[in-house]
């Protein structure tokens, strides 16, 4: 029955918070590739200049997503409006919130209001940061615990990470082209991921958490430890952004810089979540 298997594959997992099985996976990888034509042909159609600005102004509202995200996590919302901040439904909550800060502070570019959209833009995901980053923060000292450690640790390692693979494509191998902040933003996003789920799983005092995607939770049951993702994200982020580079000049600006922000978003938004985690125990 068509009924059972969307319980079994799409409902079941999201009411009993399972990790992610394989339907599940490549139905929200379509999505993904949906999404990003879509958005392209929007871009395209408008007329409107997605470049690096952009993507750097977007980055708050990557942040944003991964800490709203957590605010479910804790279960303070009981009713079923809990759901709408689990994946896939928190996607389309976050882009319609994005959309309309773009296109708010657009009019308002476009009105003389500004003089800069991307200031607007940017500080309304800031000013959401710091809205949802206050609850989560009463709630954590009321119910749970803030560990400091853990806040500080995580982005660190990710930190040292992205310092050490930056200056590996750069001094090594010669790449000047990662001074850019765009593939900058992409290494520690994607590092960052690999280092919550790191530590957490290997070394989080409070909480075992696991590895809810596939192809992450199959590959620490072979090697024993978690920080296999390392390795796992440096396989795909030196062809990704040897390839990305090679295309730049040739591919349309508007779909290289939303299939940038797409890989961006795919470690950052994980990355926060799980770390905002391990903070607040939950």
């Amino acid at each position: 029955m068509i009924s059972d298997f969307i319980y079994k594959y799409y409902i079941d997992p999201i009411r009993y918070e399972q990790p992610y099985n394989t339907v599940e996976t490549i139905t929200y990888a379509l999505i993904l590739i949906a999404a990003v034509y879509l958005i392209y042909r929007w871009f395209r159609s408008s007329g409107f200049e997605l470049d690096g600005k952009f993507v750097l102004s977007t980055l708050p509202y990557l942040v944003f997503g991964g800490v709203l995200r957590v605010v479910q996590d804790t279960h303070m919302i009981k009713s079923d409006a809990q759901f709408l901040l689990v994946t896939p439904f928190i996607y389309f909550v976050i882009f319609f919130f994005t959309f309309g800060m773009l296109l708010l502070s657009r009019h308002l570019e476009k009105s003389g209001f500004i003089d800069d959209y991307a200031k607007v833009y940017a500080g309304a995901g800031i000013f959401a940061i710091l809205c949802a980053s206050l609850v989560l923060l009463l709630w954590g000292l009321y119910h749970t615990r803030i560990d400091l450690f853990v806040l500080t640790i995580i982005p660190l390692m990710a930190l040292g990470a992205t310092t050490a693979v930056w200056a590996f494509m750069r001094y090594a191998l010669k790449w000047q082209y990662v001074n850019d902040p765009l593939y900058v933003a992409l290494l520690f996003g994607q590092l960052l991921d690999a280092s919550a789920t790191s530590y957490g799983i290997d070394f989080h005092p409070g909480i075992q958490y696991i590895e809810q995607h596939v192809v992450g939770s199959s590959l620490i049951e072979m090697a024993g430890t978690a920080f296999v993702m390392f390795p796992l994200k440096l396989v795909v982020l030196f062809p990704a952004i040897y390839i990305m580079q090679l295309c730049r000049k040739e591919a349309n600006a508007v779909f290289w810089h939303l299939i940038l922000l797409a890989m961006i978003v795919v470690g950052f938004a994980p990355g926060v979540r799980d770390l905002v985690r391990m903070v607040l125990y939950v």
